[in-house]
C-alpha cells in the first residue's frame, strides 16, 4: 500500500467514523423521541437499550476515527448496523415508508464502509 493509498484510506475512515458518531449523537438531543421510536419498533426495554445503542455507536465511531481498538470498534459498528437497519427501518412493512427507506439505504451504505474497515482491522499486522 502506498502512502497515497494510506492517506485516502485514513480520510475515508475518519469520514465514516465521524458520520457514525455524529449521527448517533443526534439521538441524545431528543432521547425521549429515540426511546419512543424504539418502542414503536418493538424493541424490548427501549428506555435502556436506546441510549445504550446510541452510546455504543458514538464510541464505535470514535474508535474508527482514532483507530483505537479497531477490531472492537468496527465489529461493534457492523453488529449495530446489521441488527438495527432491518429492525428499525423496515420500510417494506410501512404504507409510506419513504423516511425508513432512506434511512435503510443510508445505513446499508455505512455498513458497507464499516465492513471494509473491519477487514482492514483484522488483516493488519
Amino acid at each position: 500500500m502506498t502512502d497515497d493509498d494510506r492517506s485516502l484510506s485514513q480520510l475515508g475512515r475518519i469520514a465514516l467514523g465521524l458520520g457514525l458518531a455524529l449521527q448517533a449523537s443526534e439521538d441524545f438531543r431528543d432521547m425521549e423521541d429515540s426511546i419512543e421510536y424504539a418502542e414503536s419498533a418493538g424493541v424490548p426495554y427501549p428506555e435502556r437499550l436506546a441510549p445504550m445503542a446510541s452510546g455504543s455507536m458514538v464510541a464505535a465511531g470514535l474508535g474508527i476515527v482514532l483507530w483505537r481498538l479497531p477490531r472492537l470498534a468496527t465489529a461493534a459498528a457492523a453488529t449495530f448496523l446489521a441488527v438495527v437497519t432491518p429492525t428499525m427501518h423496515d420500510f417494506w412493512n410501512e404504507e409510506d415508508g419513504s423516511g425508513d427507506r432512506l434511512a435503510f439505504f443510508g445505513n446499508l451504505a455505512m455498513f458497507g464502509g464499516v465492513l471494509v474497515f473491519l477487514k482492514e482491522a483484522w488483516c493488519r499486522d
